[in-house]
């Protein structure tokens, strides 16, 4: 790989990763020169990796300037449907293929974050985690792929639905009967238990956009 690939890559990572860590919120506008500078990255490689965030729709134009995007009504319920087909399908698929070490980890990961209740930030970046370890046991390299394209766009959500109040546990009780089936070796069960967590997931954002437009009335 050349160095400038090497670089645009890097630049896309560190981008993607400001975005998903609430660096950059939705609105937000991205300057070239002022991600260069941030991330020690010459402007060509940060030009190319916005370039293509702004084909993944994750940025977006604001007359010249290009601005982190954000979903409305219609956009978030779109990809939670989606979210919850795929996601299913990887629970099922990790029913069947999943090794005896990657339930392990699941089950430590789910142990693990119990510590981190009260943390929404850190439960955040636990839940992807947890996610994303149901994702690669499911076997299915295309899968992955596509779900990790609906993961970059939930980074365009202002907030997390875990930080909503009784959450955190709810999500991690919910945890349970996912690793429970997936370790049972029931695909149906899985595919039920994460669908279901997904709509929960959704209803909680719902709920929390309605409160923000209230307040803001």
């Amino acid at each position: 790989m050349s160095d400038t690939r090497a670089g645009q890559r890097d630049a896309y990572d560190l981008i993607l990763e400001a975005i998903d860590g609430g660096v950059y919120a939705p609105g937000d506008r991205l300057v070239e020169s002022e991600l260069a500078e941030r991330f020690g990255v010459s402007r060509t490689p940060i030009r190319e990796a916005l370039q293509r965030l702004e084909t993944q729709s994750l940025l977006t134009r604001d007359g010249r300037s290009l601005i982190v995007a954000s979903l409305d009504h219609t956009q978030l319920a779109e990809l939670y449907v989606v979210r919850g087909e795929l996601e299913g399908l990887a629970a099922r698929l990790a029913a069947r293929h999943a090794t005896p070490e990657e339930i392990q980890v699941l089950r430590d990961m789910l142990e693990a974050d119990h510590a981190l209740i009260g943390d929404p930030e850190a439960m955040s970046r636990a839940n992807r985690r947890f996610h994303k370890q149901i994702h690669l046991a499911s076997h299915n390299r295309f899968l992955v792929q596509q779900l990790d394209l609906v993961h970059r766009s939930m980074a365009l959500m202002a907030s997390t639905s875990i930080a909503a109040e009784g959450r955190p546990a709810d999500t991690l009780a919910e945890h349970g009967v996912i690793v429970a089936a997936i370790e049972a070796g029931d695909g149906e069960a899985a595919d039920a238990a994460l669908r279901k967590h997904i709509s929960k997931a959704f209803a909680t954002r719902l709920r929390l956009d309605a409160e923000a437009v209230e307040a803001a009335e």
